[in-house]
């Protein structure tokens, strides 16, 4: 049991090399200064104080970066469990994916789903709040046709479990995120550990991933940017059909940066399809043999490509050039006007917070819609002083814990094993949506 000295929006276990040093992604994911702890709106530039720069960057090599207390300013009012539920944005997708006959057509559309899943983190630099161990949130969405429950069920390592399920047994979507994260001197590379699973009920398939890295640049000094990179594989349990998907890290010109290619095979490793796009616009599809001609065509300089159709979309600039015979699978959704003076949210963001007349008596007393600090940033209150009673609370709970040699449990999952992957999981464990929340602790 760690001692009661710990920051409990701030710390977890250091891990280090020669080069970096490893802590909790939900302190050190973003930091943007220009957020007022009196205001509800951040400054466009995404800058931190000179003050904030010269702490940060000296306590991040003398080792000390997990015990720094963060500003609020840093933050933006949502939960990370909010932020995990922003992977429904594009559920359509799902939806789309149950009704296709075609396994290779479905591989698609959920290859496009795993993008989408990730683009609502596009100029995002405002930090979420660290879930409190044992906070919840629920989401319930009838037109879009599903509920999800979220948990924090692990402070140390920081584990944020999650569950989402068609309202009519047609999917569901699961997994927990482990963020570990390595401190580049410029930058923050976020490593998302864990597994993502969806699984179509009907068609009695579940496919797997893991989500890219993501990486903030410059965190000392300069413009905030975030990027995604990496290798996803997403897995057909069932069928054996394969897809892999490369996200392209920038380069030194740019010219990659928010790429994203890849290909489907299946399970006898022929390539069906070749998937191309960006993870900040949209994502499309088309034959290998024509992708293979356009590409020796664009190395003798003749390729020819569609302009992308947006012209009815305002808000949408796409850039990908399309190559003809592309079918579009996905498009990211504009921001709403002025998003950018509302921590550069979605249009499904703004609505995460929101506590109508009556809901109240609904949700789970964890439910971290109910959190003061967060509920007063949103507000424009000054925050700082509720953020600061939950963490000596949380710390005196802790320290109760310790001196009474109890375990935390968790209240809506439990750790087992994934049945696809065969590796340990955060597995909901049902219940929550019974409204009995009698056993649940009183964080706030």
């Amino acid at each position: 049991m760690n001692s009661e000295e710990e920051f409990y929006d701030a710390e977890t276990g250091l891990e280090s090399d020669e080069d970096s040093c490893e802590v909790n992604f939900e302190d050190a994911q973003v930091y943007d200064s220009k957020h007022s702890s009196n205001a509800s709106t951040p400054q466009a530039n995404g800058l931190l104080s000179i003050n904030d720069s010269i702490h940060l960057f000296f306590a991040a090599f003398t080792q000390e970066l997990s015990k720094i207390t963060m500003p609020i300013v840093l933050n933006e009012p949502l939960s990370f469990l909010q932020r995990m539920s922003e992977y429904m944005e594009h559920t359509h997708l799902i939806h789309k994916a149950c009704t296709l006959s075609d396994s290779i057509d479905r591989m698609q559309v959920v290859a496009a789903f795993a993008v989408s899943s990730v683009a609502s983190q596009w100029d995002r630099t405002g930090k979420p709040f660290n879930p409190l161990l044992g906070e919840t949130y629920e989401l319930t969405r009838e037109d879009e046709g599903y509920r999800l429950i979220s948990e924090q069920v692990s402070h140390h390592p920081p584990i944020s479990a999650f569950h989402a399920q068609s309202l009519k047994q047609e999917f569901e979507f699961h997994g927990s995120i482990y963020p570990k994260l390595k401190f580049w001197g410029k930058s923050v590379e976020a490593e998302p550990k864990g597994t993502m699973t969806l699984e179509l009920l009907k068609r009695k398939e579940a496919f797997t991933w893991t989500n890219p890295l993501c990486c903030v640049h410059n965190i000392i000094m300069g413009k905030l940017w975030i990027e995604q990179y990496g290798t996803v594989e997403i897995v057909n349990h069932h069928t054996g059909d394969r897809c892999v998907l490369n996200f392209k890290p920038c380069g030194m010109f740019g010219k990659e940066l928010h790429k994203v290619e890849g290909y489907i095979q299946d399970k006898s490793k022929r390539k069906r399809r070749v998937l191309y796009g960006k993870w900040t616009e949209c994502m499309y599809s088309v034959a290998p043999k024509v992708y293979e001609a356009n590409k020796k065509k664009a190395e003798k300089g003749d390729a020819k490509k569609n302009k992308p159709e947006t012209e009815d979309m305002p808000g949408v600039q796409e850039t990908v050039s399309v190559i003809t015979g592309s079918a579009l699978l996905w498009r990211i959704t504009p921001r709403p006007a002025h998003s950018e003076e509302m921590y550069n949210f979605t249009g499904f963001t703004i609505t995460l917070n929101e506590l109508e007349p009556g809901m109240e008596r609904l949700l789970a007393p964890t439910d971290c819609r109910l959190r003061p600090d967060i509920r007063a940033m949103e507000n424009g209150d000054l925050a700082s002083v509720e953020k600061d009673r939950l963490e000596e609370k949380q710390r005196a709970a802790r320290k109760e814990c310790s001196k009474d040699e109890e375990e935390w449990s968790t209240r809506w999952f439990r750790l087992g094993t994934n049945p696809h992957t065969g590796a340990q999981d955060w597995l909901y464990t049902g219940g929550y949506f019974d409204r009995n929340y009698t056993d649940c602790p009183n964080l706030y």
